[in-house]
């Protein structure tokens, strides 16, 4: 996992950082997207990330609020 992360983080760092400053009449260019897409890929994957966080979030506080709500009603249930 870590050799995947360090190698997507060298692509991209090169892609970005590097690549500008490079010739486009080299052959390197090719191994490369278009320069939008190093704006477009991360926001992307921050959108989606923080869409499945929320969701998950919001999915695990429906949960909690009918758990209160049940131990609620048992409590004044068990009262009367």
């Amino acid at each position: 996992m870590i050799i995947i992360a360090t190698v997507v983080f060298l692509y991209y760092t090169i892609w970005t950082l590097f690549m500008p400053f490079v010739d486009e009449n080299i052959e390197l260019h090719n191994f490369f997207p278009p320069r939008v897409w190093a704006i477009r890929i991360p926001v992307a994957i921050v959108l989606i990330g923080v869409a499945v966080v929320g969701s998950f979030l919001s999915m695990v506080m429906i949960k909690s609020g009918r758990k209160k709500r049940a131990k609620i009603a048992a409590m004044q249930a068990k009262k009367k």
